[in-house]
């Protein structure tokens, strides 16, 4: 109750506000329970009132496209923060990179820069995110990460918006350190001018390569566990005899064995505990303790 009436101080926004709003359909994995409150701030000043004015004891989340994220059976306490695309999707080209809003789609960011003859940003197109979320975990695939890429990042904080420089997040493997509360709201990248057929063709090889290997039109989660130092996740979990384990509606993909699949009735519950009976299973069999990829918020159900 102390968390409500701290939430019916705050100003007026003028994005969307909902109470125990559903966040299933958000998530790729089509799974979770509600947002004690969701909000959709309607800018960059919207979201920053809300910041500012938000009390420190009230729980902040953020989630982006969800394509990397268990939301858990019970729910999200506090305020979940959504960016929509409208006022965080744009995708502009500045010279020799793209500027994009956090909400702009990684894939679409590779598309802007094929499309005006510009290299070094095809691997977006294989990472299945939005900008935001790339930033805040340094995502990569296919030999490259953000951190190859980016120039600076703006971040909303309590006290305004900072302009961070690629060096300023400490990036490691899948990794990055943000201010406290503090929310990515575009970025720059830079690139190169390149052949455009060369481009396009590198672009078809990643889609194609993920089709062949992932399981892209099932509902997942995408990469499960971070690879080990010097190893391979899936191998890893493969050796451990995991290939099409299930745990009530959830499976380890049979195509690959670093995604988990929701088969149709899982509940986030079954997708989680799957994970950490594959992190049992390989931590008996290798001694490697897998560390998750997947980002897992809110609370369980008794």
């Amino acid at each position: 109750m102390e968390d409500r009436r701290a939430l019916a101080t705050l100003p007026p926004l003028r994005g969307r506000v909902q109470q125990d709003a559903p966040l299933a359909p958000f998530t790729w994995f089509r799974v979770g329970g509600p947002a004690e409150w969701l909000v959709r701030p309607a800018d960059v000043d919207d979201l920053l009132l809300l910041l500012r004015d938000l009390p420190e004891s009230v729980p902040l989340s953020i989630i982006g496209a969800a394509s990397n994220l268990i939301i858990r059976d019970g729910g999200v306490r506090g305020v979940v923060v959504r960016l929509g695309g409208k006022a965080f999707g744009e995708v502009s080209v500045d010279g020799d990179g793209i500027i994009a809003g956090a909400a702009a789609l990684d894939a679409v960011v590779a598309e802007h820069a094929a499309a005006t003859g510009l290299a070094g940003l095809e691997f977006l197109c294989g990472i299945p995110g939005a900008i935001g979320g790339a930033v805040a975990m340094n995502a990569g695939a296919y030999g490259s990460e953000v951190k190859d890429v980016l120039d600076w990042a703006e971040v909303a904080t309590p006290a305004g918006v900072i302009r961070m420089a690629a060096q300023d997040f400490a990036f490691a493997y899948r990794k990055a350190v943000l201010p406290a509360r503090g929310v990515v709201t575009r970025a720059r990248f830079h690139a190169r001018p390149g052949d455009a057929a060369a481009i396009s063709t590198r672009m078809a090889e990643i889609r194609a390569a993920r089709e062949a290997t992932q399981p892209v039109r099932a509902r997942t989660g995408g990469s499960t566990f971070k690879n080990p130092p010097g190893a391979k996740a899936w191998a890893l979990v493969d050796a451990a005899g995991c290939r099409g384990l299930v745990r009530g509606g959830a499976q380890v993909s049979e195509k690959h064995t670093n995604f988990l699949l929701n088969l149709g009735g899982a509940t986030a519950a079954d997708i989680e505990g799957l994970g950490e009976e594959m992190r049992a299973r390989v931590l008996a069999t290798s001694g490697v303790s897998l560390e998750w990829e997947i980002k897992r918020i809110g609370e369980v159900t008794p």
